[in-house]
């Protein structure tokens, strides 16, 4: 939701026609009227009417995402450019190759622990960066130069890799996050009620919902795996620094540390 209402607000949709239109099986009446108010043009439940689009961008879990793309192949013109938010590309692309659908993956990296459409900001967006997975040379075409033209308009800016590639990339800087956050606070749970603001920001993403992040664990189990085997000889070696008093390693990390975490801040300054 929060992709759209930064989509619908950009200078180039306000000067393009273009109809946002929608569907949640799980949404009720008054979920219908408060999404329409944020932005979305036409709430529908009529999958041909839906899906006669020239961009889908598929919201829900990957999981439930993969199956839909079923029912596109089925009701969509051969025309109609396909994409997504999921958090993991690779298999969601071989579907739809599989299938003979064009499809460009799409992961904005912005969001909050929570999820749901009252949690959505036309501004989340805003200066933030959106990795686009084109394994079929589609961002050359018409309607993914207009998809980067439209994210570029609403504040954000894009950078293109494989979906093999982003998966890899994002079971390290993100999946790893969430799970040793998650970890972090069963591991401290007792003693929570004594922890300070330090905390809290680093036990941030605990606060993410099992129901989204069950389907990313399945769909990029070998690379989160990979990850938490990798990290996990890291902290054992960590571990053996600190038993020992070996100052100089442990000096060393702090040092590389601080020199990242400034180049990240500039980084989300720009």
């Amino acid at each position: 939701m929060s992709l759209l209402r930064a989509l619908k607000r950009s200078p180039l949709a306000l000067q393009s026609t273009i109809l946002f239109q929608g569907f949640d099986p799980s949404f009720t009446d008054g979920d219908r009227e408060s999404v329409e108010k944020l932005g979305l043009d036409h709430f529908t439940a009529d999958k041909t009417a839906l899906y006669q689009a020239d961009l889908i961008i598929l919201s829900a879990p990957v999981e439930v995402n993969i199956a839909l793309l079923d029912e596109i192949s089925r009701l969509a013109p051969p025309s109609t450019l396909v994409s997504d938010v999921s958090s993991t590309k690779s298999l969601i692309a071989r579907r739809a190759h599989e299938l003979g659908l064009p499809f460009l993956g799409m992961h904005p990296m912005a969001g909050k622990e929570q999820q749901g459409y009252r949690e959505s900001h036309e501004e989340l967006l805003q200066g933030r960066r959106v990795i686009l997975c084109d394994d079929n040379n589609l961002l050359a075409g018409d309607k993914g130069s207009f998809l980067v033209a439209l994210l570029e308009s609403a504040g954000c800016t894009t950078l293109s890799m494989t979906p093999d590639e982003h998966d890899r990339i994002i079971a390290k800087i993100s999946h790893l996050p969430q799970l040793l956050s998650t970890m972090l606070m069963t591991h401290c749970g007792e003693s929570i009620s004594k922890s300070g603001p330090g905390f809290a920001t680093l036990a941030r993403l605990a606060g993410s919902s099992w129901k989204i992040w069950r389907d990313i664990i399945t769909t990029n189990s070998n690379n989160i795996a990979e990850e938490l085997e990798g990290f996990s000889r890291e902290l054992a070696q960590l571990s053996g620094e600190i038993r020992q008093r070996n100052l100089e390693p442990l000096e060393s990390h702090f040092n590389e540390a601080n020199q990242l975490y400034q180049t990240l801040k500039e980084m989300n300054r720009s």
